[in-house]
């Protein structure tokens, strides 16, 4: 009995130790669970930093390698010769002739002119470069053509032909000048008093023809720095150049091409530069090639003479203030889409306007429709348009400018 006991005893004791190892066992189970999981979220850490490293390291590795990489020479293409040999002038100043393939570039752009990269040790052609622009200049290129028509300028109908004549056909018919054997003209000059429609004779033809139209105002050639306008001129006819056949309108042309008179003023002697500059681009050793110029002034009197012999403007087309026939066909344009009262006489209005500009009788017009919203009318009377008339025209601004003598109006 008392073995017994003993025996239960001692099995008891083994089930308080078992149960003891089991707890812990599952405790220590648990440890190792949460450990493990610890790992693997430690080892997608610095899995991941690892790849952020090498990121890191291959960015840096391509830094290194372009800094190693020495620097290339801009160079001009000045000549194509047989063989697939270039020769190239560098911008440092030295020639060089070199080998190129024809199958790594495009044939159409490897020509003179074009700018290149050439490597700094063997001089071979590493990349074709963009022509260097002027962002001013390329800003001049008209993308949307004017909707101005020939129909629009009443009263020049001489002027018309003559333009068509000069700028046109030559662009648009140059086989004709090849069977009489003349070369075309390429240069116009429209003169005449403010708001006789140069401007808009220049817009006609842009409107008219497929080439495209660089527009600018002569000012803008007047630069602070020197060398800057000169610059700009070159750029601009290089522009027509690439982009030819093409029309280049110079407006206000006299800011730039007065006559050249001895100056001591670092400001006028830079404008001289900028029009010899013009002036070597209108007649040049190079050809302009398909390259008409319209040039627009009021004060044809102060223009260079070397800007007027033949060659440079071939035409000089007068743009006069209109007659009276010439004013009834711009009153008819300018009121094609009036609503007019019936009763209203443009050959009266015609003939009172004696001295009156193309942009005169549209302000005239004008007017006249603002009497008629004034009043709320749908129609425009005869008597808004004396009232235009009036307003325009008929006041005399000369005696007040007479009365502020030395004043200056802005």
């Amino acid at each position: 009995m008392e073995n017994r006991e003993k025996y239960i005893t001692k099995i008891d004791d083994l089930k308080t130790e078992i149960r003891l190892l089991k707890e812990e066992n599952d405790k220590t189970k648990k440890q190792l669970v949460w450990k493990n999981r610890k790992l693997e979220k430690d080892k997608i850490l610095i899995e991941n930093d690892r790849i952020k490293m090498e990121k890191e390291l291959k960015s840096l590795k391509n830094d290194l390698q372009r800094y190693r990489t020495p620097p290339l020479v801009l160079a001009t293409i000045t000549e194509i010769l047989k063989d697939n040999r270039l020769a190239v002038k560098s911008s440092t100043g030295p020639q060089f002739l070199i080998d190129y393939s024809p199958s790594a570039f495009d044939k159409n752009i490897v020509v003179p002119g074009s700018r290149v990269a050439l490597h700094q040790q063997t001089f071979s052609i590493v990349d074709i470069l963009p022509s260097e622009k002027d962002e001013n200049v390329t800003g001049m290129e008209v993308d949307e053509k004017p909707n101005v028509g020939y129909d629009s300028i009443g009263g020049l109908d001489d002027q018309i032909v003559e333009v068509k004549e000069t700028v046109e056909l030559s662009l648009k018919r140059p086989d004709l000048f090849e069977k009489v054997g003349i070369e075309p003209p390429k240069g116009v000059l429209l003169f005449g008093p403010p708001g006789t429609g140069k401007t808009l004779l220049a817009k006609a033809v842009a409107n008219e023809t497929n080439s495209t139209f660089i527009k600018i105002v002569a000012s803008e050639f007047v630069k602070k720095y020197i060398g800057e306008g000169a610059r700009m001129v070159r750029g601009v006819f290089e522009l027509a150049k690439e982009k030819a056949p093409s029309i280049i309108f110079i407006d206000e042309l006299d800011a730039v091409a007065a006559k050249r008179l001895k100056s001591s003023t670092n400001g006028d002697r830079e404008v001289q530069r900028t029009l010899m500059q013009l002036l070597a681009e209108l007649d040049g050793f190079e050809n302009r090639g398909d390259i008409g110029i319209i040039g627009a002034t009021n004060r044809p009197d102060i223009l260079d003479p070397a800007l007027l012999r033949p060659g440079r403007f071939d035409r000089f087309i007068e743009v006069p203030a209109p007659n009276e026939e010439g004013r009834k066909e711009i009153l008819k344009i300018h009121t094609a889409k009036m609503s007019l009262d019936k009763n209203i006489d443009l050959d009266l209005l015609a003939n009172m306007t004696d001295g009156a500009s193309g942009a005169d009788l549209k302000a005239i017009c004008t007017e006249a429709g603002m009497f008629a919203i004034r009043e709320e009318r749908v129609e425009v009377t005869e008597f808004d348009f004396m009232e235009a008339y009036d307003k325009i025209l008929g006041h005399d601004y000369d005696e007040e400018y007479q009365k502020e003598a030395g004043v200056m109006f802005g």
